[in-house]
């Protein structure tokens, strides 16, 4: 179950021994004592009474209360595509990785390519701060077990179930591919400054302006029958250079979302049909802001609104959640 705590209340959870994925402030999360939990900076959440900006409470969510075992590591850019191996044959991991970091930039490239990724579930989210602060601070996560934090490298949680639980890793995405043209790319990667809009070499920054493109709606890739949302950055006209908060990746076919005519209510009314109390669950920064969630409630399922979801690899502008099935 996931609560909104003060610093007090999350560091007597802490030494009463629970296991725990924490999101909140730097100031906070800096401040509780050791324990069996991994923690991220963010300010915005999904909280009981709605959409929420805090810097004075902590996101406590708890793993499953059946769980057997849990096993806290660092990775770095060497050894997160070794990540699958470290996981327990029946369980879940948790991994938050700080936004902005080479490391966000590697699993975000490659993590695909992983090692037997897609074997076992993996979840989490891209550590963030207040947007007012970008440039000044960097996104940080801690380990509990040490209590070091890290701007640099990847922190995990993975968790063993009992054999009758049964993870189920799943999304709540709210668009589809419009109609429109179909773009590919010749290099995977975080930025483009030439596309191929149905084949022919296009200015992408050129082709957003003239075309009068909402850039609040995404890039979507329908990979294998799930629609894959890569979001924009910045579109910058005079450089003629593009930039998205996931990488585009070679030779996918990508075409602008169709578009949404009340984020908000939409937003509400897909929360609504998911009638389930979900281990774990995330959604976008860019859904938070553009939705204009902050003081609106948003259905049952609450978690940090983040820079960026994780369900085996990165996604852009869509709630992720992770259910335990039992035999």
């Amino acid at each position: 179950m996931k609560k909104m705590l003060t610093l007090e209340e999350t560091a007597q959870r802490i030494k009463t021994g629970e296991k725990l994925v924490l999101a909140g402030d730097e100031a906070l999360l800096s401040s509780l004592p050791a324990g069996n939990w991994i923690g991220g900076t963010i300010p915005y959440f999904m909280g009981d009474d709605g959409g929420l900006f805090t810097k004075q409470y902590i996101l406590v969510d708890e793993v499953h209360e059946k769980a057997c075992g849990v096993s806290l590591k660092f990775y770095d850019n060497a050894t997160i595509e070794k990540i699958a191996a470290d996981e327990f044959a029946n369980g879940y991991t948790i991994l938050i990785i700080p936004a902005f970091s080479k490391i966000h930039l590697a699993f975000a490239e490659n993590s695909h390519a992983y090692p037997d990724i897609f074997n076992r579930p993996l979840v989490g989210w891209i550590s963030g701060i207040d947007l007012a602060d970008i440039g000044k601070v960097t996104p940080k996560v801690f380990s509990g077990l040490t209590g070091e934090s890290s701007d640099t490298l990847a922190i995990a949680m993975h968790i063993e179930l009992p054999e009758n639980l049964h993870p189920v890793v799943d999304i709540l995405n709210l668009f589809k591919q419009g109609d429109g043209d179909t773009i590919t790319f010749e290099e995977t990667g975080f930025q483009s400054d030439f596309c191929f809009i149905n084949g022919q070499k296009t200015s992408l920054a050129k082709y957003i302006s003239e075309k009068s493109i909402d850039t609040r709606m995404p890039l979507v890739a329908d990979f294998y029958g799930a629609m894959i949302n890569t979001s924009f950055q910045l579109v910058d006209e005079t450089n003629d250079k593009v930039l998205f908060y996931a990488p585009v990746f070679k030779g996918i076919e990508y075409k602008i979302a169709a578009p949404v005519n009340d984020y908000m209510q939409e937003f509400t009314k897909e929360l609504n049909t998911l009638q389930i109390q979900p281990v774990f669950s995330c959604n976008c920064i860019l859904n938070y802001l553009y939705g204009e969630l902050e003081g609106k409630k948003t259905g049952h399922i609450t978690g940090p609104m983040t820079f960026g979801e994780i369900a085996y690899q990165l996604l852009n502008q869509t709630l992720v959640y992770l259910t335990v099935e039992e035999d």
